[in-house]
């Protein structure tokens, strides 16, 4: 095998799909199973799988897939987990691929060496389009002892990952890249249910718990409704979304005193920490630089990139850009996106697209996106992909494409339309954009407000900050309509 690609939720069969490429030097690349089949297969046509393995609930999508992928893999093989399910036309079954499996170590063509890529994750790209971030050896090893330094990990613990594995913070914050790297016990949990985690706390004397923050509010009203012995819980590190200090003295009270949160990216996994020392006091910021990284926030300009040395005020009140240098965890580059990548490396730094502060202690708070980019349940929406779909709609003359602050889910999206025919209606572009093939599910906008003008610059730029000041008003006046199948 020299590349595999996994479309699955959270399965021991990944375990196997983890280590199998790092035994013969392939390269390993797991991908959002959210994904609409047309994004898919425009990943698989990105990075080329020899072997495609897909889960079985999601079987219709791969399928799609991968009849639209000019890319035909050499083997398509379905993971099923209920045992009930039957692969589509030109896939087999796991037990079937490996039955014939030997069980010594393969010969390999060459040694691996620390350089060689390993995983391949895919993030998305600044016009929506997922672009692959490659990581080699040494990436996957500081990665982990990243983790063992900042929880720490031993081998004595047992571990929950509550977010895909197909996310960085997913994989490598207590899943499966530090857990294995330490000898560490793992619990996999396929899909999250509350109870069902509480439950597991006591019953697998769980140590370490991860997460967002929004599944650990859900976790405090279960264990509030059915207490659980949680005891042996030494921490829980959240992610994906700024950890309110409300919450967080809520989260100490009812689930553990020891909370962490980290910030980072698919590029560079995490790069700042807020530790239980830290909290609830810094609760909003995004904590300060982790042991092996540097961070800055440095000023922004219109027409180049700032130097790593330009720094705002450390004031805590002047914005500028978070940049991070983290070369252990980053492999400062992107899989065919060179143009993309000149735009985010400088100087062995990379440019997160984060706007921040920093105080006199350098703990960041994190204040908003260069690119406007919305973070909707822990997944990243390119306001001008969505964009895009919609005006592909004959309908529509123009739109904007923001988001409204959300309880449950971080940010909804929501979108302002300029009618060109006066009979649309808002089921008609929610049905337009569940249909299309290339938005996934969770970038489809929510709300919709239907106006006469948007909010666009004196060259005809769009303003998505303005929209999305706007847009929270006007959700609490109800000005905006809810999609009929929300």
């Amino acid at each position: 095998m020299k590349r595999g690609m996994t479309v699955s939720k959270n399965v021991a069969h990944d375990i196997f799909l983890y280590l199998a490429p790092q035994k013969i030097g392939a390269i390993n690349c797991p991908i959002n199973f959210r994904l609409s089949y047309g994004e898919t297969a425009y990943i698989i046509d990105d990075s080329k799988p020899k072997v495609y393995f897909y889960d079985s609930e999601l079987k219709d999508v791969a399928e799609k897939a991968l009849n639209k992928a000019m890319h035909k893999p050499e083997k398509v093989v379905m993971v099923d987990v209920s045992g009930k399910e039957v692969p589509f036309a030109g896939s087999i079954g796991y037990e079937e691929y490996v039955r014939d499996k030997a069980e010594t170590d393969p010969e390999i063509s060459r040694p691996t060496t620390i350089y060689d890529e390993i995983t391949r994750l895919y993030t998305s790209g600044t016009t929506g389009m997922p672009k692959g971030v490659p990581l080699n050896n040494i990436n996957e090893i500081l990665s982990a002892h990243d983790v063992l330094m900042h929880f720490p990990l031993s081998p004595f613990d047992r571990t929950m990952n509550m977010t895909p594995w197909f996310h960085r913070g997913g994989l490598y914050a207590g899943g499966p890249n530090p857990s294995l790297y330490a000898g560490a016990s793992m619990v996999v949990l396929r899909a999250f249910d509350p109870q069902m985690v509480i439950d597991y706390i006591e019953k697998y004397a769980l140590t370490f718990l991860i997460g967002a923050p929004v599944t650990l509010k859900a976790l405090c009203e279960a264990q509030q409704k059915n207490p659980r012995n949680l005891e042996k819980l030494k921490g829980i590190v959240t992610m994906g979304s700024p950890l309110e200090k409300q919450a967080c003295m809520v989260f100490q009270e009812v689930l553990t005193e020891n909370i962490f949160n980290g910030y980072g990216s698919t590029e560079a996994f995490w790069n700042t920490f807020l530790r239980p020392q830290d909290l609830p006091e810094m609760a909003g910021s995004a904590g300060r630089s982790c042991t092996d990284d540097d961070m800055a926030v440095v000023n922004v300009y219109p027409d180049r990139l700032a130097e790593p040395e330009d720094i705002v005020a450390k004031d805590g009140e002047s914005v500028g850009e978070v940049v991070i240098r983290a070369a252990g965890k980053c492999s400062y580059t992107y899989i065919n996106r060179e143009e993309e990548a000149k735009a985010k490396y400088y100087r062995g730094w990379l440019y997160i697209g984060d706007l921040a502060t920093w105080n006199e202690k350098e703990f960041v708070t994190i204040v908003g996106r260069k690119d406007d980019m919305i973070i909707s349940g822990g997944e990243n929406v390119q306001p001008a992909q969505v964009e895009e779909i919609l005006n592909e709609n004959p309908m529509i003359t123009d739109c904007i494409v923001t988001s409204v602050p959300d309880e449950k889910w971080g940010e909804l999206v929501v979108a302002y339309v300029i009618k060109r025919d006066p009979s649309l209606t808002v089921g008609d572009l929610d049905k337009f954009c569940r249909e299309h093939p290339m938005l996934a599910t969770y970038k489809r906008p929510r709300y919709y407000r239907f106006v006469e003008a948007l909010y666009l610059t004196a060259t005809g730029k769009k303003v998505h900050y303005k929209a999305k000041q706007k847009a929270e008003i006007e959700m609490k006046e109800g000005l905006f309509e809810k999609a009929s199948s929300i």
